[in-house]
């Protein structure tokens, strides 16, 4: 398991560099915020998470990657359910600092579901930008 990355993983290369060529400036892991989200856009009080279907349980029935293991249960089972109440509870503490989370899922790559979130952050741009994003 010490080949599973945490960061710059593939899903998170895509989501991106897909907003970097749309003009979206961001930083990256910020330890200041609750579960150091991928993707931080302060400019649109946005966070973006991309986490992987099988690490953090896309609940999606049509997603493959999510899937339980056979073997091993008895470690996978609670492994994996911390997990995904630890994004929980990081998830609502972001929400509450005022922050709009993003989640995007491994699955979820696909260039028609990355222009749906540039438009969705797009809508919270400061009125001073819009006419700059909306011009790309």
């Amino acid at each position: 398991m010490q080949r599973i990355r945490a960061k710059d993983t593939r899903p998170e290369m895509l989501v991106r560099k897909y907003l970097h060529a749309r003009g979206f400036r961001y930083s990256l892991h910020r330890t200041a915020l609750p579960g150091r989200p991928d993707i931080v856009l302060r400019r649109y009080r946005t966070v973006v998470q991309v986490q992987g279907c099988f690490w953090h349980q896309h609940a999606d029935p049509n997603c493959r990657a999510a899937r339980l293991p056979r073997s091993n249960q008895k470690y996978w089972i609670p492994k994996l359910r911390r997990t995904v109440e630890r994004d929980a509870k990081n998830l609502l503490a972001l929400v509450n600092m005022g922050w709009v989370v993003e989640v995007v899922w491994e699955c979820q790559t696909d260039p028609v579901s990355l222009a749906q979130l540039a438009e969705r952050i797009a809508v919270r741009a400061p009125a001073a930008l819009r006419p700059v994003l909306g011009s790309c």
